[in-house]
């Protein structure tokens, strides 16, 4: 039996203690090292754990040699937070986004070059075996060449889910909280992003941050994507209400992603091939075939790859660079929908 890697936990909020369960399940990889977490909820957690506390990175640092650490901290606290690990050593699973900004980013991508430490971004759903799935029919041109892509983030928020002020404030919005999971996927599937036009909305609430957003996106494979978001509709088309990964949303045997392909397309999650006969064209038969995995927790998957990472037995799904790119996207979404006009993802800004 090979031996366990210590792990800490940094941030013990909602999804901070939701990898701590996952960590719990695979007690044969891993001994949960410490929890790092300055406030009295955090350390009163650890206590009724009976795992070490510390209020800081530092303060375990000093007192601990993990082999690893997943930070699942603010947003605006990723790269600080990732920083000090890795200039310690430490591989992390920081959670997403990699940081608030692309340019935030860059100073935990560097860090973890120049001190030759893994960092595993926490975009959990490409662990998925459905995207997996996805993922091998399209490399292997199971689906001919990809031409055409829809996606659609369609739900609607409770009013107390904007209790919170930040939530109402530019940058709340479903754009830069939710788009990005899905941008991330598209990447994963479809390649690099070349180019993006957007339009938003905020007439449904009136608040500060858009509730509603529709995007064109053009890959540098020259496929084409439609993606069309709002929380302020009520459908079950979005990843939420369609994957049945977090318990917490009712599941529906819908799909919120179709993928175009010249001999057949792909529905997602439902994992629904469809194809025309002998000669592929629409005067003939069309019919659908399931391609779909079993069901397993991508969290789970996600931890077992982390722990394989720290092993030095695998590249990280999800580099910070990678992870980089996807915030590029979003934020050049945003940028386009502010501006009203293409935005090139590599362009300088001004």
């Amino acid at each position: 039996m090979r031996a366990k890697k210590k792990i800490a936990l940094v941030g013990a909020g909602l999804i901070g203690r939701r990898h701590f369960d996952v960590m719990r399940k695979l007690d044969d990889d891993i001994i949960i090292d410490s929890i790092v977490d300055p406030s009295e909820a955090g350390q009163d957690f650890a206590k009724s754990r009976h795992i070490p506390w510390y209020p800081s990175i530092g303060d375990m640092i000093l007192a601990s040699s993990p082999d690893g650490a997943v930070l699942a901290t603010p947003n605006q606290v990723h790269v600080v937070n990732g920083v000090e690990c890795v200039n310690a050593g430490i591989p992390i699973l920081v959670e997403k986004p990699i940081a608030t900004s692309c340019s935030a980013a860059e100073e935990l991508v560097k860090a973890a070059a120049d001190n030759d430490v893994p960092v595993l971004v926490g975009h959990h759903r490409r662990h998925n075996p459905w995207i997996c799935r996805a993922k091998e029919m399209i490399k292997s041109g199971g689906l001919g060449r990809v031409t055409s892509v829809h996606g659609s983030f369609w739900l609607y928020k409770p009013e107390d889910y904007f209790e919170q002020e930040w939530r109402r404030k530019d940058g709340g919005g479903p754009i830069m909280v939710n788009l990005i999971h899905d941008i991330d996927l598209l990447r994963y599937l479809c390649g690099e992003i070349e180019m993006v036009q957007a339009i938003s909305s905020n007439k449904e609430r009136g608040f500060e941050t858009e509730d509603t957003a529709v995007a064109m996106i053009a890959f540098k494979s020259g496929a084409l994507c439609s993606f069309n978001l709002s929380d302020t509709i009520v459908a079950p088309w979005s990843w939420e209400l369609t994957a049945s990964e977090n318990p917490e949303y009712p599941a529906t045997s819908q799909s919120c992603y179709m993928i175009g392909g010249t001999r057949a397309s792909l529905s997602i999650p439902d994992m629904k091939v469809w194809s025309h006969g002998e000669h592929g064209h629409w005067k003939e038969p069309i019919h659908a075939k399931s391609v779909s995995e079993p069901k397993r927790d991508p969290l789970l998957l996600q931890m077992k790859h982390f722990i394989d990472v720290i092993r030095k037995e695998a590249e990280p799904i999800v580099s910070a660079q990678d992870a980089v790119e996807s915030l590029r996207a979003v934020e050049s979404i945003k940028l386009s929908a502010l501006q009203n006009r293409p935005v090139y993802l590599h362009e300088k800004q001004t």
